[in-house]
């Protein structure tokens, strides 16, 4: 049988098994900085006033009250109320906004809000307009800086499936159309003929 050498321990001096957690502990933290530091912001959502209920779905369309703010406080845009009588297919308040075609934070907070309640959110660049910015189409100005973070203050109305949506549209669109036999959108007296719309091509 083969002879084995002992070799002996040196004892641990006083105090080194509380410098060795030490510096684990410090690697530790210094990694989860790290971490935290490379690591995407997303959306932060603070309830203002509490709503209650469920959430709406990536796939709704919302109504929301809302005023849209940059860093420095300026305000870039506000939703207004529907300029038309919706009778009482839609809500009286808030602007219909589909979140399908919503910047991907606006949808992460909304999807956070339930209804009737009233909320902060902050925006990261990277989830609303990014490096690019935005323009305003009709005048061509910057309207969000590249690399901006967004403030909206929101609040939640209502919501709903966007096919329930499509629907009360069109109903709303036959209440307001005028009845037969009544003075048509050209102008053509009732029975009389309506003016010939020009020939495409």
């Amino acid at each position: 049988m083969a002879e084995v050498t002992r070799v002996p321990l040196q004892p641990i001096e006083k105090g080194s098994l509380a410098k060795l957690w030490l510096g684990v502990l410090l690697v530790v933290l210094v990694s989860a900085g790290i971490a935290w530091a490379v690591a995407p912001k997303g959306v932060s959502v603070d309830t203002i006033t509490a709503g209650e209920g469920a959430s709406p779905t990536a796939e709704d369309v919302v109504f929301i009250k809302y005023v849209g703010k940059l860093e420095d406080g300026s305000e870039f845009d506000r939703g207004e109320k529907l300029p038309i009588p919706t009778g009482g297919l839609l809500p009286e308040e808030g602007v219909p906004l589909p979140l399908e075609g919503m910047i991907p934070g606006f949808v992460e907070c909304v999807t956070q809000m339930q209804k009737g309640g009233t909320y902060e959110c902050t925006i990261p660049s990277d989830l609303a307009y990014g490096a690019e910015g935005s323009t305003n189409p009709q005048t061509g100005e910057v309207a969000i800086p590249p690399n901006s973070d967004l403030t909206f203050e929101v609040t939640l109305v209502d919501f709903m499936p966007m096919a329930d949506f499509q629907q009360r549209v069109m109903a709303l669109q036959q209440m307001m159309a005028p009845p037969e036999g009544a003075e048509g959108a050209e102008g053509a007296p009732a029975g009389g003929a309506a003016p010939e719309a020009p020939a495409t091509e």
